[in-house]
């Protein structure tokens, strides 16, 4: 068998090793079942088992209580970004946006085809290199929903934390979700594509509170509609990635939570932005008070380093930090399940590759 490298593949992401050996194990015949979890039925007792758990556990890590929905649900964010203003934005009188980053451009010009959607705040003006600050933020009077992406993977950019705001927020957290505490009652709806923090590519986790649902206007599409979801198993899930997306639960939960997923995450972001500050060979994309502890991009001297770089960080066992073919330079990708091993051989490598080329 080829020996594991070092992830640090923007999504999907790394999983952590132990989950993946567990999944092996069980990969022919899930506990009683006699079938792969993949072969039984989603209204079986064993997969209902495998919901019920998951359903625990985040509410557990999160905080919430019967008072939220959790939907698991197809398409990734980016049908969300669609979804999200036909339930919210449908009939109403407008919703607004802070744009940082191409996923956030994407959600909002999918709600421009519903509604009255409009620019909260942008950092388009300096190449989404920085997080907006929250005064520079224009919420509309009468808005539905105020939208946020959490961290922007493209240009490593972060929100610090949870803003307060006058309207209910909704947050793409894709890629930090699960990362750090998460002050839940600041939301309407949170959801989270799984590929980058708690599973893999395939399943959609959204949490929304029931409240929240009641705004949702009739005659949408029945699979469009939140409410389908939140009220019973509509059709068949995505089966075999909420069975890991359970499994990545328990680990985190193992772990010790989201209070310990964050000291892990500062401690790995602190090692590989240590390095990039130290000298001027290595530029951090991400204004300093913005930058994501789970996307971190930065730039050589020249393009033609950076390649040699990508190139020799591969050969070095050290995989996917070629940035995004939009924004170019370096990205380490350093989620939940990149261990600190693996962000210490990447500064390893870094001084060396510097002490040859610098």
């Amino acid at each position: 068998m080829m020996e594991r490298k070092f992830n640090f593949s923007a999504g999907p992401g790394a999983l952590p090793i132990d989950v993946l050996k567990e999944a092996q194990e069980e990969m022919l015949c899930y506990k009683d079942a006699a079938a792969s979890v993949m072969e039984i039925s989603h209204r079986s007792p064993q997969y209902s088992a495998i919901t019920e758990s998951a359903d625990s556990i985040l509410r557990e890590l999160l905080g919430i209580d019967g008072s939220w929905s959790i939907l698991y649900l197809q398409g990734g964010a980016s049908l969300q970004f669609y979804q999200v203003p036909l339930n919210f934005l449908t009939g109403q009188k407008c919703a607004d946006y802070l744009v940082t980053g191409t996923w956030a451009e994407g959600a909002f010009e999918q709600a421009e085809k519903i509604g009255d959607a409009r620019i909260a705040a942008s950092s388009v003006d300096k190449n989404h290199s920085y997080i907006p600050s929250l005064d520079s933020w224009k919420i509309s009077e009468g808005s539905a929903y105020l939208h946020v992406t959490s961290n922007n993977t493209i240009y490593g950019t972060q929100l610090q934390s949870d803003p307060a705001v006058s309207v209910p927020m909704i947050c793409d957290a894709s890629s930090d979700f699960l990362s750090r505490p998460i002050e839940m009652e600041k939301y309407g709806l949170m959801y989270a594509g799984a590929q980058k923090n708690i599973g893999p590519a395939g399943v959609t986790v959204v949490l929304v509170k029931n409240e929240f649902l009641k705004r949702i206007p009739d005659g949408l599409p029945t699979m469009l509609d939140y409410r389908t979801h939140a009220k019973t198993l509509f059709h068949t899930p995505p089966v075999f990635a909420v069975y890991m997306v359970e499994k990545v639960l328990r680990w985190i939960k193992r772990l010790g939570g989201l209070d310990a997923m964050k000291t892990l995450n500062d401690k790995k972001a602190g090692l590989l932005y240590s390095k990039i500050d130290r000298t001027d060979f290595y530029q951090g994309v991400a204004r300093s008070d913005s930058r994501s502890n789970m996307n971190v991009t930065y730039r050589l001297p020249s393009e033609d380093l950076e390649n040699q770089f990508v190139k020799q960080a591969e050969a070095a066992g050290l995989l996917a930090l070629k940035g995004h073919r939009s924004a170019g330079g370096i990205r380490a990708s350093i989620y939940n399940a990149c261990p600190v091993e693996a962000v210490e051989a990447l500064v390893s490598f870094m001084s060396h590759f510097e002490s040859k080329n610098g």
